[in-house]
């Protein structure tokens, strides 16, 4: 059998992960089919070093282009495809072979105020719509997804399957030479709590800001905040929230980081804060336990299902919610021995191969008919 993936997302934020860890497992599992990745042309190399049953077909139309509406069906059919995954929403409605779609959250349709503009908004709707009525079977990455698929998109349940994403698990075993290194390279004389993930608004970065504020007021002046994400030049608000604040000196943007950096600052970490108004899933909290941090995140959307009892759940709209719950565990070292060790248990449900594995068997089951 014949399957194809577009996978131009590769170095995306967050659908890059899924995307990398779907194709990486897959070449682990199953040499028997053949794998069709539709990719940008500087990854025809690495789809090659998958393995012997791995294709590249380099396709260089745009995400979200008009062009990709018309080259992926053409891709299909001139690879004699027997099922297509189409890790994101967009299922050009030319594919005529069998199809699986990801619908990783409803997010576009749920905060429409952060589309730029009402185009985009017409667009998410109408191809969100079409890929989830076209395809055979509809995967989505939690329960709270699989509801919120239901009820903007009227997909019936049983077509719906949910499949845990899991962690990378490079970033629970920093070596202690990263940890120096990366102590050095940033000079992290001072605790200081950590957030991970892009700087979008829906994200909610700039009500963690003011909570750190407030718990320097408290009296925790010591303390210092990292910001990781790769799309901060985006948003100068947030320095000019910064500034406000007069917390210059302790507030840093560190943008993108490698993997192992990253590994190394969760690990070094007093308390990981993600105070998101919505996830799909929610990765970096998962990825902050499987690190030995405790977590503080939302009572919203997917949040509470991933991280369970592991971590202290906050109401993202509060900042002084956001700067007691740091407070606690900032001073409370049973509570964060507590979080640590039900993190460590949590992480042990989720893993990239048990999500591949459900994806491979779902992929037989529609080629199957």
């Amino acid at each position: 059998m014949r399957l194809a993936i577009d996978t131009r997302k590769l170095h995306d934020f967050g659908i890059g992960t899924y995307v990398s860890n779907l194709v990486r497992g897959l070449a682990r599992l199953d040499r028997d089919n053949d794998y069709v990745l539709i990719c940008q042309p500087k990854d025809q190399e690495f789809v090659r070093s998958l393995g012997p049953n791995f294709h590249a077909l380099a396709d260089v139309s745009g995400n979200y282009s008009i062009r990709e509406q018309f080259s992926i069906p053409w891709d299909l059919w001139r690879s004699k495809i027997d099922l297509f995954h189409a890790p994101h929403y967009v299922l050009p409605p030319l594919t005529n072979t069998r199809s699986v779609v990801t619908i990783h959250d409803c997010i576009h349709l749920r905060f429409p105020q952060y589309l730029p503009s009402r185009l985009a908004l017409n667009y998410a709707q109408f191809f969100m719509a079409s890929a989830a009525k076209r395809a055979s079977r509809v995967l989505t990455v939690s329960e709270a997804s699989k509801r919120d698929i239901i009820h903007f998109l009227q997909t019936p349940a049983a077509k719906i399957d949910v499949v845990y994403n899991g962690f990378d698990e490079r970033l629970s075993t920093p070596t202690p030479e990263d940890e120096r290194r990366v102590r050095d390279r940033f000079q992290l004389d001072a605790p200081f709590v950590l957030y991970v993930g892009n700087i979008k608004p829906h994200k909610n970065v700039d009500r963690l800001i003011e909570a750190f504020a407030k718990l320097r007021e408290r009296g925790l002046e010591r303390v210092n905040l990292l910001i990781i994400g790769d799309e901060i030049s985006k948003y100068s608000s947030l320095r000019r929230l910064v500034h406000r604040h007069q917390i210059r000196q302790q507030v840093r943007f560190l943008g993108f980081v490698s993997t192992d950096t990253l590994a190394a600052l969760y690990r070094l970490a007093r308390v990981f804060v993600f105070p998101s108004l919505y996830e799909g899933f929610g990765l970096p909290p998962l990825e902050a336990m499987a690190s030995g941090t405790p977590v503080i995140t939302s009572n919203t959307s997917s949040l509470p299902e991933v991280v369970g009892d592991a971590a202290l759940l906050i109401d993202p709209l509060s900042a002084n919610e956001i700067a007691d719950a740091m407070v606690r565990v900032l001073t409370d070292d049973g509570l964060r021995n507590d979080l640590i060790a039900r993190g460590f248990e949590r992480v042990t449900q989720f893993s990239w191969d048990r999500s591949v594995r459900r994806t491979h068997e779902i992929y037989m089951d529609v080629a199957r008919g």
